[in-house]
């Protein structure tokens, strides 16, 4: 059974930049659902047995999913994967910008911190519809940044997620309305950078020996 990332503060920790009702609906609402609709869906599909398989493992190689529930499971398995990520690289006492080998590589991608934020911000902004902008890096370590559409991932394509900026309207509306250029801007504001660091240097150990 897949489960959804324990909440590491209060529904109103992220205050004023995301309020109470956001978070909670968010949370308990959305991403129970998925994670509901993906643990029945699996259950209802006896013969296939995925309980050995990481959520990121299973959602890397669609391949391996059954045709008959394919679709379903990208869908709400991308969604509990996404939304895991995005509560868990959210802090109400963030640190505030990146350090160690996460800032090489950023300087070494982008140049700069700002650049990384300004390209990261575009792509959530401008991404059509619902979806992410998504810092992702690859299996040596190097970054980019992406548009993900919907609930798909960037894993089949051998990217992990490190950061992603959750743009679906039942993110920000409640807080910002249609104004999703100002909620983007001020979700900087609870971006832990450590968070971000812990996945950025995640398997890649042997880079750095």
């Amino acid at each position: 059974m897949y489960t959804k990332v324990e909440l590491p503060y209060a529904y109103n920790a992220l205050e004023p930049y995301i309020g109470a009702a956001t978070v909670e609906t968010h949370y308990s609402k959305h991403l129970q659902t998925y994670m509901e609709k993906l643990n029945g869906i699996l259950e209802s599909w006896g013969e296939w047995d995925s309980s050995k398989k990481s959520l990121e493992a299973l959602l890397a190689d669609p391949e391996q999913i059954p045709e008959g529930i394919r679709q379903a499971v990208i869908n709400n398995g991308g969604g509990v994967y996404n939304h895991n990520l995005y509560f868990s690289i959210l802090s109400p006492k963030p640190k505030k910008e990146p350090e160690g080998k996460l800032l090489e590589a950023i300087h070494k991608a982008y140049g700069g911190v700002k650049d990384l934020k300004d390209q990261l911000s575009h792509a959530a902004i401008n991404q059509f519809g619902s979806g992410y902008g998504v810092l992702v890096k690859d299996q040596e370590g190097n970054l980019f940044v992406k548009q993900v559409k919907d609930q798909n991932t960037t894993l089949p394509d051998g990217f992990t997620p490190i950061l992603n900026i959750d743009v679906w309207e039942h993110a920000y509306y409640l807080d910002y309305k249609n104004l999703r250029i100002e909620y983007v801007n001020q979700i900087w504001n609870l971006i832990d950078w450590a968070a971000v660091e812990m996945l950025y240097i995640k398997d890649l150990d042997s880079l750095y020996i």
